[in-house]
């Protein structure tokens, strides 16, 4: 039906029947820009059906997980996902196995996606002051600074709690009970024990020595903390009846994993975070170039299979151990690479509508959100890609050799998060920044110059999708939607297969004269409603409609069909009546037609094209009546932050 592509209940509710219903879903969790699910087992044609869905700019398996890309307003999906299949409480069932890798890489996604945006504010509000005290230094003398400091500074030092939280509902265990925990051993009487111990001092539980490991912004403690927590709440849960229960397990719970992780949980768990941040940072340390092309070139490949969630706690440790990271500094120039190309695509291409397409793909990358880029532009052409990452290698190169480092952690590292390279004293921001603009500039210059297939036609019928994604909802509509733009959307009036507005044998549909659509070889002999709103033109062999919110779509029943005179077609509405989704217009007699030697192909025409920034024809093959077809996008709307 047309539609705002914002229609979230929706979204959520078509997604959920197509994978199979409730009773499918194992899992259910979220990142930044995807709803990420695990599946008993996947129907088939799931992956096609979900990636047509007007909201879905692509759909992604891989690790175990059926990754529906979906952009920003991921979360709003999420919850009604969540809501409208009772998932929040999902025992796992009949999940199947999964690697340890894949597990892992779930696990990071399910606990850091849902407060990234968090991290990523505080990020900003650091950089803004970091800008402040640039132009105006005695202002870190004013209790001003101090305030909005130690605001920006709060989800870092709180970190455990916030894991705690997410956690708990990945794991499936008490979230008040997690929280306690968490909260204990970041208790400021335990920060002093712990330095009496870094002094010297001998302090055990229990006759056993405690060591002096604090756990303030820590990861990966809290994270093993909830998860044996776990298994220890279900045992417990079994084996306690009644009022006992309730008022036992928390108290059990806390006696036991408390003094464990100060014990045991959290030292080994905090030295293997040091012990893979080591590694990352020898690598750094002896080879600074090696690791920055790896990072800047491989990257975005990272993104592409939703497994970048994995070194959310090495870039964390760094923070916290030594107040500084390379690889977020090296991040920024990948994601500024792809940014980068998918201007090149706009400064290269003669198609009008690709040029929209990969201009408003470029905005969210100013955000750190380089899916948009990826699946409606650079990925989709594949050269300017390969562009994007050769550009990004070489950025972060550059940043590499002049030892520019992040000092400010950025949830998502992009354009806005350059600033958090300043540090005073040195030349970190500036060899930063033009690291970043090489891989922008080179970027955008070797697109333009190697060159792609630039499509002659509508981006519906001319792209070939690329073999690692599938087909999109179209890539002007991804664009728009991860955009936040809003948009239209025109669900089949008749069941057959779709043909390119192009090859129609009739050169006043296929010039675009009458405007941009879509045809379709018909199979069956009825028309439907292609959405909710009212018949404004009614003959014989066509009917125009006009959508709620203004989209006019004529459809026309075969070729020529005009002499027929009205025979072979019966009308079911009147002109000027209110119409649903769904309801009968008409219906053709497929033999009358042929018969009288024309085609039965349908033409659906956007006669109010110009009211659009693009008019994209989705799917391909085969489609029903009812499933989207057309995806009108309504002019691009300026980003702002939240």
């Amino acid at each position: 039906m047309a539609e705002p592509v914002r229609n979230y209940p929706q979204l959520a509710h078509d997604i959920l029947d197509r994978v199979g219903g409730e009773a499918n879903v194992s899992n259910v969790a979220r990142c930044a820009t995807r709803l990420r699910l695990v599946l008993k087992e996947t129907p088939a044609g799931a992956k096609e059906s979900v990636s047509r869905l007007p909201g879905v700019i692509t759909v992604v398996e891989n690790g175990g997980q059926f990754q529906v890309v979906i952009g920003p307003h991921v979360g709003e999906v999420y919850d009604e996902f969540v809501a409208q299949g009772r998932l929040d409480e999902l025992s796992g069932g009949d999940a199947p196995k999964q690697s340890v890798v894949n597990r892992v890489i779930a696990t990071m996604s399910a606990v850091f996606a849902p407060f990234i945006y968090v991290l990523a504010a505080a990020g900003i509000l650091q950089g803004a002051l970091i800008l402040i005290t640039m132009a105006a230094p005695d202002f870190a003398k004013t209790g001003t600074y101090e305030v909005l400091s130690f605001m920006s500074w709060t989800p870092f030092t709180f970190l455990p709690i916030f894991i705690a939280m997410t956690a708990s509902k990945h794991f499936k265990t008490n979230t008040f009970i997690a929280v306690l925990c968490a909260a204990a051993i970041m208790n400021p009487t335990w920060g002093e024990i712990a330095a009496r111990i870094g002094k010297g001092e001998g302090v055990t539980f229990a006759g056993i020595p405690l060591t002096e490991t604090v756990y303030t912004s820590s990861v990966l403690p809290p994270l093993f903390l909830v998860w044996l927590l776990s298994y220890l709440e279900r045992f417990l849960s079994k084996h306690l009846r009644g009022t006992a229960k309730q008022l036992l397990t928390p108290l059990f719970c806390l006696l036991i994993m408390v003094p464990l992780t100060l014990i045991v949980i959290g030292p080994l768990s905090a030295g293997a975070a040091s012990g893979i941040a080591n590694g990352y940072n020898w690598l750094v340390e002896a080879a600074p170039p090696v690791a920055a092309a790896i990072i800047g070139g491989l990257w975005q490949i990272a993104v592409i299979f939703g497994v970048h969630w994995g070194v959310t706690p090495m870039v964390l440790d760094n923070f916290d151990r030594f107040g500084q990271d390379s690889f977020q500094a090296f991040q920024t120039a990948a994601v500024i690479g792809q940014v980068g190309a998918a201007f090149g695509v706009y400064l290269k291409s003669r198609n009008k509508e690709l040029k929209g397409v990969a201009l408003s793909a470029t905005a969210p990358g100013l955000f750190g959100i380089t899916e948009p880029a990826l699946y409606g532009v650079t990925l989709r052409f594949k050269k300017p890609f390969i562009m994007g990452c050769i550009s990004g290698a070489v950025g972060a190169i550059i940043i590499a050799v002049f030892g520019a480092r992040y000092y400010a952690y950025a949830g998502l590292p992009g354009p806005l998060t350059i600033v958090n390279a300043h540090k005073p004293g040195t030349s970190s921001l500036l060899w930063e920044a033009v690291g970043c603009l090489v891989a922008f500039a080179l970027a955008a210059a070797l697109t333009y110059v190697v060159g792609f297939d630039d499509p002659t036609s509508d981006l519906g019928t001319d792209i070939e999708p690329d073999e690692t994604t599938t087909s999109t909802i179209g890539a002007a509509g991804a664009a728009a939607l991860a955009t936040g733009d809003s948009g239209t959307v025109v669900s089949s009036p008749v069941s057959g297969r779709l043909v390119p507005m192009a090859d129609v044998a009739d050169p006043v549909f296929s010039s675009g004269a009458m405007g941009s659509g879509v045809a379709i070889e018909p199979t069956g002999s009825r028309v439907y409603a292609p959405f909710d709103g009212t018949v404004v033109a009614l003959m014989p062999h066509a009917v125009g409609v006009r959508s709620h919110d203004g989209l006019e779509l004529l459809i026309h029943v075969g070729l020529d069909t005009v002499k027929l005179d009205g025979r072979g077609f019966t009308a079911h509405v009147e002109n000027g009546a209110a119409v649903n989704a769904g309801d009968l217009l008409m219906e053709f007699d497929r033999d009358v037609i042929e018969e009288a030697g024309y085609a039965a192909t349908t033409v659906l025409v956007v006669t109010n094209t110009a009211s659009y920034a693009a008019v994209v024809a989705d799917g391909d093959g085969t489609v029903e009546h009812g499933d989207a077809v057309i995806t009108a996008v309504r002019a691009a709307t300026p980003v702002t932050s939240a």
